[in-house]
């Protein structure tokens, strides 16, 4: 802010788009503060998860993404199975 004001005091898009950021940086802020600091809003409450988990209704594992083609090639590695066993 201090260097549009500054060095750039006429730039008016400029400053708007100082002001556009800054608006998206506080929402985003606050709703980081509604979430308890969690980027995503969980589905379910924890206790219904682990409930799942141990009644075998869910299963809990890793999600691995391939970072190269994301939107193609992921896989689930379950916990306490081998790589052989999850194929």
């Amino acid at each position: 802010q201090n260097y549009l004001d500054n060095f750039w005091p006429d730039l008016k898009a400029a400053h708007e788009l100082f002001d556009s950021i800054l608006q998206a940086r506080r929402e985003r802020e606050s709703e980081s503060q509604e979430n308890n600091g969690k980027e995503y809003p969980e589905h379910l409450p924890v206790e219904i998860l682990e409930a799942g988990i141990k009644s075998g209704r869910y299963i809990q594992g890793t999600l691995n993404v391939n970072k190269h083609r994301a939107q193609l090639e992921a896989f689930v590695r379950l916990q306490g199975f081998s790589s052989k066993e999850t194929g």
